[in-house]
């Protein structure tokens, strides 16, 4: 897909700044949505391990990216697809009451 540009578009920020801004609006839209909706921030992983039933299969016919962790003995752990599970998990493990809930950053490998 081509790169559509307007004619007569000016920058009206440098890259750095424009990445600046990006993070202050992020940063107030996620104090103040999590204020509003009783929310807390927890930090998603990038992998989890196989096996786990943690990670969403997909459509059952995509296999994720894989590899071994020699410092756990070899066990294998796959590149995260979605955090629906996970997530669900958390709300138990923290015991998140009603009303309450998480949200998290998805940093994610594609």
């Amino acid at each position: 897909m081509a790169l559509i540009i307007p004619k007569h578009y000016q920058q009206r920020l440098l890259p750095e700044t424009t990445e600046v801004a990006i993070k202050t609006i992020k940063d107030s839209f996620q104090k103040k949505l999590s204020a509003a909706l009783h929310l807390r921030r927890v930090t998603a992983p990038l992998f989890v391990l196989a096996g786990t039933g943690v990670n969403d299969d997909l459509n059952g016919t995509e296999h994720p990216v894989a590899f071994t962790i020699d410092a756990m003995g070899g066990k294998r752990a796959e590149v995260v697809h979605s955090l629906a599970k996970w997530k669900r998990i958390k709300l138990g493990a923290y015991g998140i009451a009603p009303g309450y809930g998480i949200y998290t950053d998805m940093n994610a490998i594609r």
